[in-house]
């Protein structure tokens, strides 16, 4: 499989730095629970308040404030410092996505893939593979964990541990091939490109719908080989669109 690679490309993020900063963060919040815990139970700051025979109602609401801050202060920040340095090393143990041109070596010179495509209107597509099927756009489903579908629509989560609403990553894929297709038919041409749309997930537990199909990573020479080949896609064809293609990376 040829690849066109693209200008476009993302910069890695700066892991490492990124990793010790959060450990910092983590290790530092940690810090500040166990010095105010030792501060509130091996030291008398709190009896101090209540030290008078018959203690007024103001020292008395200092002294509660001062025990409850005492009690729930610490154990909020090794909380916090624990959330935080493991929310620093996850990146570490999570795989790194691959792309589908890492899959060349399974495809035949008949494909050619590209990344990172930009369309008229702005919207860059992943990743899309032209073939004898026509082209296949694919998106990826966020990683386990980031993502959740309840209550008939789709959440992320947040580094706060919040859920927001998102798009419907299959309506998202298949409008993105509805926009592939609507940017091959501005050129004048007198053939029309059959756009298939595929989401990779993590397992095959989401139904597919009739606008997108669900595979794995692993699967997708397979599912390009189960493509129908477009019969009015000559060689030629094909290359005008791998042209058209190349222009947008």
């Amino acid at each position: 499989m040829q690849v066109i690679p693209s200008r476009r490309a993302v910069r890695p993020r700066p892991l490492m730095l990124s990793v010790v900063g959060g450990g910092l963060v983590g290790t530092a919040l940690i810090g500040a629970g166990v010095s105010l815990g030792y501060l509130a139970f091996s030291t008398s700051i709190v009896s101090r308040l209540m030290e008078a025979p018959r203690p007024g109602p103001t020292q008395v609401a200092l002294a509660v404030a001062a025990w409850t801050v005492a009690l729930v202060a610490p154990a909020c920040f090794v909380n916090l410092g624990s959330a935080r340095l493991i929310q620093a090393v996850e990146p570490l143990g999570r795989p790194r996505r691959r792309s589908v041109s890492a899959l060349a070596g399974s495809l035949s010179d008949e494909y050619v893939a590209a990344t990172r495509v930009l369309l008229p209107d702005g919207r860059i597509i992943p990743e899309l593979v032209v073939g004898p099927h026509g082209i296949a756009i694919f998106e990826e489903l966020p990683p386990a964990g980031a993502a959740r579908y309840v209550g008939g629509r789709w959440e992320a989560r947040l580094a706060d541990g919040r859920w927001l609403p998102i798009e419907n990553p299959f309506d998202r894929a298949a409008r993105d091939a509805d926009r592939v297709r609507r940017w091959l038919a501005t050129d004048d041409r007198d053939f029309v490109v059959k756009v298939y749309a595929a989401l990779i997930a993590p397992d095959l537990s989401l139904p597919r719908t009739a606008t997108c199909a669900v595979i794995t990573r692993d699967q997708v020479p397979a599912f390009l080989a189960s493509l129908p080949a477009q019969r009015t896609l000559t060689p030629s064809r094909r290359q005008r669109i791998v042209d058209q293609v190349h222009s947008a990376v």
